[in-house]
């Protein structure tokens, strides 16, 4: 008889995937205090209903989209809530957000440039590498929304991330190609060249004395 298997334990849990999530959530909010904060809440929300939150097919889905969502809820109520927050520099860094690169740094700056739910699915799709169907059940959309979305985003980013920017350019250089080629020689017409009517209507001038 096969063993079943263990449930999983939350802390375990936890330890596992805070560092994705809270890096997630700051790619997507452009702040470390508000990914720490966001990521608190939607731990604690988990860990209140955890036997029903480890039954879930991806957990740390439901708290990705959790943290998201407490983030735009404090927006909406105040863009301010953090201020004092940080200013005081409490709220310990109880995990450490991955180190980005100069290039990443420049994609998180760029993000901040675009709405949030472009910026969410650009994040999910190309830092987190989840599939357009993947985005689309997590975020609850339909797929076609989730494809916009990451249309719009791309464009929008194209002018400050070099990856965008060829892909925007792409159609248009081939369409510049397209356009700018030779085009084949339309076939001659005798009957619009001058010369050749002139010289025919010699010849049938020359044709008509001769039979005089």
């Amino acid at each position: 008889m096969a063993e079943e298997a263990e449930p999983m334990d939350f802390g375990g849990f936890y330890t596992a995937t805070v560092s994705r999530v809270v890096g997630y959530l700051y790619v997507v909010l452009g702040s470390v205090a508000e990914a720490e904060d966001a990521a608190q809440e939607a731990y604690t929300r988990a860990w209140l209903r955890w036997s029903k939150v480890r039954a879930y097919d991806d957990p740390e889905a439901w708290v990705r989209t959790v943290g998201f969502r407490v983030a735009l809820n404090s927006w909406r109520k105040t863009k301010n809530r953090l201020v004092a927050h940080r200013a005081s520099g409490q709220g310990a860094a109880y995990t450490h957000v991955p180190a980005l690169s100069p290039d990443r740094l420049a994609v998180v700056e760029a993000l901040r440039r675009i709405p949030a739910e472009q910026r969410r699915a650009l994040v999910l799709h190309h830092m987190q590498g989840l599939t357009v169907t993947e985005i689309a059940h997590e975020i609850g959309a339909p797929e076609g929304t989730v494809k916009a979305r990451l249309a719009r985003g791309r464009k929008a980013l194209a002018p400050y991330v070099s990856e965008f920017a060829d892909e925007e350019a792409a159609p248009g250089a081939a369409r510049s190609q397209a356009a700018s080629a030779p085009r084949p020689a339309a076939a001659s017409d005798p009957s619009s060249d001058p010369a050749s009517t002139n010289q025919s209507a010699a010849s049938a001038e020359k044709g008509m004395v001769s039979g005089a």
